[in-house]
Parts: C-alpha cells; sequence; structure tokens
C-alpha cells in the first residue's frame, strides 16, 4: 500500500510540475516516484511490513504476489517513462498530462494485482483503461492516434460492459462480490448453476478482450499503429502484465475447481490455437513496424494463456517471469523505433541500423531474439517455463504453440536482417541521451542478465 500511495502521489506532483514547462523536471519527478516505490517494495518484501500496516484496506490486499507484480509494473512503467522522455520534451506544455496519465494508469494497474474482491477488480479496470484512452490519441498531428483512442475506447467499454453484466450473473448465483467468498459459495454447489456457468463465460470473454487474443483481437493493430511509441509500450508490458495476473487470480480463486474449470477450459484452449495461428500468420506479410508488433502481442498472448491450463502457484510465478522477460524485449524494441522515428513506421527504416548507432542496434537484435525465445535471453527461459508447466495437463497443446514459435522465427529474423543490412544511401548518425542509454543498459541486463541469474537459480 506504501508504494501505491508513493505512486500517486508521484503523479500528482508531476502534473503541478507541467506548470514550469520544463518536461525534465515532470520526467524526474515520475521516475523518482517509481524509484521510491521500488525501494520501498523491496524492503516490504525483505521485511514483511509496511509503514501504512495499521491501516486496513477493504478489497485490497498487498501478498507477497501482489508485491512482486506491482513490483515488476513499476520497473517497467520507470523504463517506458525513461526511453518516451525524448518525444514527451517535444511537447512541454503537455509532458506533465502525459506523465501523470501514465502513473495513474499504473496505479490502476498495481490495484489490480492486489484486489481481493470484484467491486476493487472494477475500479482498478478503469483507473488503468481510462489514461490510456486518453494517451492512445495524445498524437494529435496524426489522424491515425485519433482512430486508436477511439477504437481503443470503443472495444474497451464494450469488453467493460461485458464483464459487468458476467458479474451480474455471478452473483446473482453466488450473492457476494467477494473471491473467497465466491469460491466458498460454488464449492457448496452440489451441481454447476447455469446462471454461474453464463457469467464466467462472459467474464472471460471480457478477459479475451482486454488482453486481444483472438477472435476478439481486432482493435489491436490499429490501437498499436496509431499510439505514440511510449504508449505502445506501456500496453504491450504494464497493461498485459496487470490484466493476465489480475484474471489469472480470478480464475484460480474464485472459478479454478473442478467442473467449472473444465467447463471454461475447452473454450479457452480454442482461442489460444485460433490465437496462435492469427497472430503468427498475419505477422508474416506485415511492413509496418508497430503492427508486427501488434501481431507478435497476439501470438505472446496465445502462449501466455497456456498458464491458465493447470491451476496450482506455479502459474503465479511462471506467469510472472514469463512477462516481466517480455517487457524488457518491448522497451529495448520500442526504444528502438522511438530513435528512428520514421513518420511513415516502416520496418524497411531500419535498414542501417548497425551503422547509425551500433549499440541501439545491439538492443534492437537482443530484444527481437528474446521476443522470439532464443537462448540465452529471458525470453527463451520465460518461454520454458510457462510450455513446462502446461505440459502435464496439455502436452498436444504445447507442441502446437512450439510449431507456431517456430514460425515466429522466421519474421524475427527477417527484421534483424533489416537491421543489419546497409543502407542503400549514407544516413544521419543516431544520437542517444544519456537518460535513453542508462534505460537501455537497465533493459539490455534484464534481457540478458537476468535470465542467467534465474536459470542458474
Amino acid at each position: 500500500m506504501d508504494a501505491l500511495f508513493i505512486v500517486f502521489v508521484s503523479g500528482l506532483i508531476s502534473l503541478f510540475a507541467a506548470f514550469a514547462k520544463k518536461p525534465w523536471l515532470v520526467v524526474s519527478s515520475a521516475m523518482g516516484g517509481l524509484l521510491a516505490a521500488i525501494i520501498v517494495m523491496i524492503k516490504q518484501l525483505q521485511t514483511g511490513k509496511a509503514f501504512f500496516d495499521f491501516l486496513k484496506y477493504e478489497g485490497l490486499d498487498f501478498n507477497q504476489p501482489a508485491l512482486i507484480y506491482s513490483l515488476a509494473l513499476c520497473v517497467l512503467a520507470f523504463l517506458i517513462v525513461g526511453i518516451g522522455y525524448e518525444r514527451f520534451k517535444e511537447n512541454p506544455v503537455h509532458t506533465g498530462e502525459y506523465i501523470g496519465l501514465l502513473m495513474f494508469s499504473t496505479v490502476g494497474a498495481m490495484i489490480m494485482t492486489a484486489y481481493t474482491d470484484m467491486f476493487m477488480f472494477f475500479l482498478g479496470l478503469e483507473i488503468l483503461s481510462i489514461p490510456i484512452y486518453v494517451m492512445a490519441g495524445s498524437n494529435k498531428a496524426d489522424v491515425r492516434s485519433s482512430e486508436a483512442s477511439l477504437k481503443y475506447f470503443l472495444t474497451g467499454s464494450f469488453a467493460t460492459g461485458i464483464f459487468l453484466f458476467g458479474l451480474a450473473w455471478v452473483y446473482g448465483a453466488t450473492g457476494t462480490f467477494k473471491l473467497i467468498e465466491i469460491q466458498a459459495r460454488i464449492e457448496e454447489m452440489e451441481s454447476l448453476s447455469p446462471i454461474l456457468m453464463i457469467g464466467v463465460l462472459l467474464i472471460m470473454a471480457s478477459f479475451i478482450f482486454k488482453v486481444g487474443a483472438a477472435p476478439f483481437h481486432f482493435w489491436s493493430p490499429d490501437v498499436y499503429d496509431g499510439a505514440p511509441h511510449a504508449v505502445t509500450g506501456f500496453m504491450a508490458s504494464v497493461v498485459k502484465m496487470s490484466a493476465f495476473y489480475a484474471f489469472l487470480k480470478m480464475f484460480m480463486v474464485c472459478f479454478g475447481q473442478g467442473e467449472l474449470f473444465l467447463f471454461w477450459k475447452d473454450a479457452l484452449v480454442v482461442m489460444i490455437i485460433i490465437t496462435l495461428f492469427v497472430g503468427n500468420l498475419s505477422a508474416l506479410r506485415q511492413v509496418k513496424f508497430k503492427r508486427l508488433l501488434a501481431y507478435s502481442s497476439i501470438t505472446h498472448v496465445g502462449y501466455t494463456l497456456l498458464v491458465f491450463m493447470n491451476q496450482d502457484t506455479a502459474s503465479i510465478s511462471n506467469l510472472w517471469f514469463y512477462m516481466f522477460a517480455y517487457g524488457f524485449s518491448i522497451v529495448g524494441i520500442i526504444a528502438v523505433g522511438i530513435a528512428v522515428n520514421d513518420s511513415e513506421d516502416r520496418i524497411e527504416a531500419l535498414r542501417g541500423l548497425g551503422k547509425r548507432n551500433p549499440f541501439l542496434a545491439v538492443v534492437g537484435i537482443v530484444s527481437l531474439l528474446s521476443l522470439a525465445g532464443i537462448p540465452p535471453t529471458s525470453g527463451f527461459f520465460g518461454k520454458y517455463m510457462v510450455f513446462a508447466g502446461a505440459w502435464k495437463d496439455a502436452s498436444w497443446l504445447v507442441i502446437i504453440a512450439l510449431i507456431n514459435s517456430a514460425i515466429s522465427i522466421y519474421y524475427y529474423l527477417k527484421v534483424i536482417g533489416t537491421i543489419v543490412s546497409p543502407a542503400e544511401h549514407e544516413q544521419e548518425k543516431i544520437k542517444l541521451s544519456p537518460l535513453t542509454i542508462g534505460v537501455l543498459t537497465i533493459a539490455l541486463i534484464g534481457m540478458l542478465g537476468f535470465s542467467f541469474v534465474i536459470s542458474w537459480l
């Protein structure tokens, strides 16, 4: 809870710091607040105590899993703010708004890791989502940005409506919003209530909408393409990680028992298969950078959904490592897109990057290798943990995922080939700020050193 207060207050400070029209002051206050929250959470994990322990908060419980996920969310938000600074400072009048909204969205993500009842989950979901609707359309000079904001708002609102409708059915069957009480009421049922089953399917449909899995993925490419790079990175890392853990927690605690688990598991298996093939086959023919990342993200959603195949505590740690490793990769590759700054967002614009800035090219290559799951990157170990966890209960599904992983290597290597290829004509060197270099170094360590440490442990 301490970290939640720190991030929220830092967001407020960032808004007021914008009056000075000094972007560095806004970014410093945001990154300082996130760093303080990270330190506080590390200390709380070590000691088991928080400064506000004497207060009780209905609906929130920052236990160890919630703290670990919140820690990862703050680290990724810290990196996103850092790599986005070069673009944020171009419009000093609105820098405080961008950063403030991003901080408040992070607050919503943290609430979604610690909720204990459906009401608090919904509150966290809306605090997370509403700022992103605005941030996706923040590039007023680009009509694609306005289109992205509108599409994300409409599909997000539709998904929220489906969730509330499903929640109403679940409440009708159980008479409570608290996760533990819902679990107890379901266990007391002699047979599954049709009302409960309809509610669970509707909630699962809203979840599929939110994470961008097929067949409800259609908003993803346009939103990724139109939103500013930093916002795309935030959606692909922080938003996805918080959404996956929140729904995993819900489906493990409330809907992970016996017949009910088997009931929704079959529907999810079909969606995983469709998601994997739709994402991969669509990515093969992409020529735009962020649209390729969008379809790649859809494929990774399919991989991540494998953690739902077995309802045990290992799923929580597998999901954490996979999404954290994926987040580092997204930070690295998004930084490449920001630095290249191609108005048409073409993959071809990456040609000659190795000569324009060798360090940036190395980060981009390692990021793509991690997304592809090539050892010894964190992405490889993340995939291994997720696939190994699902192998016992869904080995044939893991084989399908492995086939799709092999397909994805083609378009990742194609982008790597573009990065290392010489440009047709002389191009201007890309200069990186000290802040960007520092952030990318952290991301690079996350993609390489982090995986070594975890594998050794």
